[in-house]
């Protein structure tokens, strides 16, 4: 059991560490039963997750991002107001020359709202029916080592 623990952190390890997502269920939804299991999934697969909780304002995602010093943000939205949340986590991640945090998300999104989403920044929508290994692929290869300045 050991050895398969420091093989899944072997890999999830890069030169700066282990891959850091921050896993935030912004607004008034109270639904968070997804964001729980693709953060369980992530955390199973050797990436470090920070979980928020519920509904925290775009600002406390950007400040527990930066002060976490995560790779990564993952969004979990089924409010409806995915196009203002995305967009202002992504104009506060610039404003505080954090774009360097990859932003993705999912939820209940609408198929004509993410090409919109993908043209603010969101690097990624994740849509119901995705396996939590789909996300965890995506993750590793948009957030790890590899990609890092």
């Amino acid at each position: 059991m050991a050895q398969a623990a420091a093989e899944v952190t072997e890999v999830a390890d890069g030169p700066g560490g282990p891959i850091r997502v921050l896993v935030a269920k912004p607004g008034l939804d109270g639904h968070d039963r997804g964001a729980k299991v693709v953060a369980r999934a992530l955390r199973d697969a050797g990436i470090e997750v920070v979980y928020t909780g519920l509904h925290q304002t775009p600002e406390m995602i950007v400040d527990a991002a930066i002060q976490e010093d995560v790779d990564a943000i993952g969004m979990s939205v089924l409010s409806g107001a995915h196009m203002t949340l995305f967009k202002a986590v992504i104009e506060l991640l610039d404003e505080r020359d954090a774009s360097d945090i990859v932003v993705f998300g999912g939820g209940i999104i609408p198929e004509d709202d993410i090409a919109p989403l993908r043209e603010i920044g969101v690097a990624k929508v994740f849509t119901p029916g995705t396996t939590t290994t789909e996300i965890v692929d995506w993750v590793r290869a948009a957030a790890g080592p590899a990609t890092a300045a």
